[in-house]
């Protein structure tokens, strides 16, 4: 696919949703004492509070705004959701209490239409056998801004604790200019279906996504997949810290060097083996990575071991682009908006969850049993992974 004008302002928005994400990651100790959130360990956990209410927001609101998508076109759904944003992150700066921002924070999550209506966006303009790779560009844009945030983030603390906001609003801010001048509407009025009270049922949209033939067994595999890939930024640090005693230099130099071959395996690898091998061979090949990789790291005692295994990891990362495409493939261009909607529900659930169920298990193996095995969420993550293959086989049938 040509990297036209729109398609780089949707590469260029979501690099941008990746950095206001990531830039705000070096703060949040700061942050949480600026807002007298209490100790470090309660800061964590009131930090962890925003998170989930995130997650919450965009698991109800997800299928809406896709749905919304769907019936008044991308652009608008996609501009005001920047705009949204842009005013959130200014909220954020100025905030003077904890329960201001968290209201941010739930603003953040209506304003995750930017990832799903520009999901949608790709959808409309690519060719269905052109998708995979086109998804694999979102996941590289991704990972080149979670590379950027967390350094812009640290170098702009140095100013003021609130300095990343204040970037991270203005970057938005251009971005809608930029995207007024530039972006068309993809989404062409024949194609186009009624926004009825249905829709405002964020259950009622996943049920009807989960009903619609061949889309299941597509969105069960997204899911499961999702929700064992949170292993990586759920655990890392504290994985690193007990295995290896990192410090926080090492983790973010490992968590930067992760994103930068997840930039290269989605923008290089991932359009070079779909059109090699095709969609199907490469999605294989990416959840044999998975478990490899996982397994790999739950037993790894030497640091050059991780250094082996994370090319391996960074190769799983073709598995979500491409389980995505085939589920944008399975329904109409009326129902894109939809689609992606109800992905980026099931992905916040797998984000609320999974965090719970991989740190308590961490917990249980490193301190709560005679058994030490730090590497315990790792293999579950890997199990997981390997219970879906039997639908992922499935896949290729129909």
């Amino acid at each position: 696919m040509k990297l036209s004008g729109p398609f780089l302002f949707i590469l260029a928005t979501l690099m941008i949703d990746a950095i206001g994400i990531g830039i705000v990651f070096p703060i949040m100790p700061d942050l949480m004492d600026r807002v007298g959130a209490g100790s470090t360990a309660e800061g964590a956990f009131w930090g962890g509070v925003m998170m989930s209410a995130y997650a919450a927001t965009m698991f109800l609101f997800g299928p809406i705004i896709g749905s919304l998508s769907d019936a008044y076109g991308r652009k608008p759904v996609l501009l005001v959701a920047l705009v949204t944003l842009t005013l959130d992150y200014i909220i954020m700066a100025l905030a003077p209490t904890y329960w201001l921002l968290l209201v941010g924070r739930i603003i953040a999550g209506l304003a995750g239409a930017t990832y799903i209506t520009a999901t949608a966006y790709i959808s409309d303009i690519a060719k269905p056998e052109e998708r995979s790779a086109s998804f694999g560009m979102i996941g590289a844009a991704f990972g080149i801004g979670f590379v950027l945030g967390p350094a812009l983030g640290g170098l702009a603390s140095g100013i003021h604790v609130t300095a990343p906001f204040w970037i991270a609003a203005g970057l938005s801010a251009l971005n809608v200019l930029f995207g007024l001048f530039i972006l068309p509407e993809s989404l062409k009025k024949q194609n186009r279906r009624p926004f009825g009270r249905r829709d405002l049922n964020p259950f009622g949209s996943i049920g009807r996504a989960f009903l619609t033939p061949g889309l299941a067994i597509p969105l069960i595999c997204i899911f499961v997949f999702e929700f064992a890939n949170m292993v990586y930024p759920t655990l890392w640090a504290f994985w690193g810290r007990e295995v290896f005693a990192w410090d926080g230099f090492t983790i973010g130099l490992t968590l930067s060097g992760y994103g930068v071959l997840i930039a290269i395996v989605q923008a290089g690898v991932l359009p070079r083996l779909t059109k090699r091998l095709g969609d199907y061979p490469t999605l294989v090949l990416a959840v044999a990575a998975a478990v490899v990789g996982m397994i790999g790291f739950g037993f790894s005692t030497a640091v050059w071991a991780v250094i082996l295994f994370l090319p391996i990891a960074a190769l799983s990362d073709m598995a979500p682009p491409l389980m995505t495409a085939f589920a944008a493939n399975r329904v109409g261009e009326d129902q894109q908006g939809l689609v992606q909607g109800v992905i980026a529900s099931l992905t916040s659930v797998a984000a609320v969850l999974a965090p719970l169920t991989l740190t308590g298990l961490f917990e249980h193996y490193v301190n709560g049993t005679s058994i030490y095995f730090p590497g315990a969420p790792f293999i579950l993550s890997a199990l997981l992974i390997v219970a879906i293959v039997p639908l992922v086989l499935r896949i290729q049938r129909q």
